[in-house]
């Protein structure tokens, strides 16, 4: 275990420069075969992923997946890396967070955005998490410090039945898309630990402690091309290498999860918080889907509308509703010149995303839609995909993916 987190938390960042930089959701996607795909979930209780690990804290356990996921596969996305007790209703760990300022300085962070943004409602992709008490469990409550672009901290969390879990991380919006990329965990972790000291609603007797490795170190990586975009003050920030790489590089994390005791809760505030923005899309991708091989890559131009509605009403119920909007020029290029050339006539495409979520006293509810349309539909290696998410009180879920190309 590691020692509670104390005023000095932070003072490995202490003197940490300006830095510049240039998720949401997924609408890339991953690439798939040039045919139909079969549905890859059923209207149906979805098996537990594993591993799972326990984790005993105060007289009791919980057993749980340390990591969330992109649907009911099993495959991790994010490590849990906090465990909220005591108090742990996401409601209520969202309306403190909320009720901070943004001044870290005492915990070493530099008075720098997002390092001194306050906490607000985050636009992201829906995810899984999983506890054997509760079975599959959506993320009905994403939080932001800073905005969406070009860096951030992101926080998810996951009521897994008396305790909630997260995943928080340091991200940055990848230029020309609506994605993010992560580039670090622990710094994540500590940002949100240290306010919750400052909070002022941790047990005096336990405030936090940290648990043993419950996933594995390093986990996942930062691709070559993203972080040697990344100005140098940005590299030491998270402890990346210096200069140019040519492999990927691993983010770095020790595999254990901050156990936060909450002793308190404060009551959210009745609410309507909105968001409405458009990024430009002007990236070259690997082709989503419908693609003819490996090196199919296409030059994706266009805006792409993301807009969020958050409700918190006077009896307590929270509910999200986002959307996103694109129409965007799709023109196929040859990616190993620069600039990449392009190969193929420009098309179009259209993207609509649409994800829910309710969180009452009784019951937790969160939804996902994504529909991606090549125009027209028809053609070599042209088609769409539909996918859908849905997890529901207890252990209902539902998982399907769609995918047409046609000839």
């Amino acid at each position: 275990m590691k020692r509670p987190m104390q005023l000095t938390i932070m003072a490995s960042v202490v003197g940490l420069m300006a830095f510049g930089c240039q998720k949401k959701g997924n609408l890339t996607g991953a690439p798939t075969a040039p045919k139909a795909g079969p549905a890859l979930g059923k209207p149906a209780l979805q098996p537990p992923p594993a591993p799972l690990v326990t984790v005993n804290f105060g007289g009791s356990a919980q057993e749980f997946w340390p990591f969330t996921g992109a649907n009911f596969s099993g495959a991790p996305q994010d490590p849990v890396n906090l465990i909220f007790v005591g108090h742990s209703d996401p409601r209520a760990i969202r309306a403190a967070l909320l009720s901070l300022d943004g001044d870290r300085a005492a915990f070493g962070f530099p008075n720098l955005s997002p390092f001194n943004d306050t906490w607000t409602d985050a636009i992201g992709d829906v995810q899984t998490g999983y506890g054997t008490e509760s079975g599959w469990v959506g993320g009905a409550v994403q939080l932001a410090c800073g905005p969406y672009g070009p860096v951030r901290f992101h926080l998810r969390l996951f009521d897994i039945g008396g305790w909630t879990l997260g995943n928080v991380h340091f991200e940055v919006l990848i230029p020309g898309t609506t994605d993010h990329q992560v580039l670090n965990w622990e710094l994540a972790e500590q940002l949100v630990a240290a306010d919750f000291v400052r909070s002022g609603l941790l047990d005096p007797s336990v405030p936090l402690i940290q648990t043993d490795a419950i996933n594995p170190s390093p986990f996942r990586e930062i691709p070559a091309v993203i972080y040697n975009g990344l100005p140098e003050d940005l590299k030491a920030l998270i402890g990346g290498p210096a200069g140019s790489v040519e492999n990927p590089v691993p983010i770095a994390t020790d595999g254990k999860a901050t156990l936060l005791n909450l002793a308190g809760s404060i009551e959210g505030q009745p609410v309507v918080a909105k968001q409405d923005f458009v990024i430009q899309f002007d990236q070259v991708i690997p082709k989503p889907f419908c693609a003819s091989g490996p090196f199919d890559f296409i030059y994706v131009k266009g805006p792409v509308r993301l807009s969020q509605t958050v409700v918190m009403s006077p009896s307590g119920t929270f509910t999200s509703q986002f959307e996103a909007q694109g129409n965007l020029e799709l023109t196929p290029v040859d990616p190993s010149t620069s600039p990449p050339t392009p190969i193929g006539e420009t098309y179009q495409a259209v993207v609509n995303e649409q994800h829910k979520s309710v969180v009452t006293n009784e019951l937790t509810l969160v939804s996902s839609f994504q529909m991606r349309t090549e125009i027209p539909p028809t053609g070599p290696f042209r088609g769409q995909l539909i996918a859908e998410l849905s997890v529901g009180p207890g252990e209902s879920s539902r998982y399907s993916l769609e995918v047409t190309c046609l000839p």
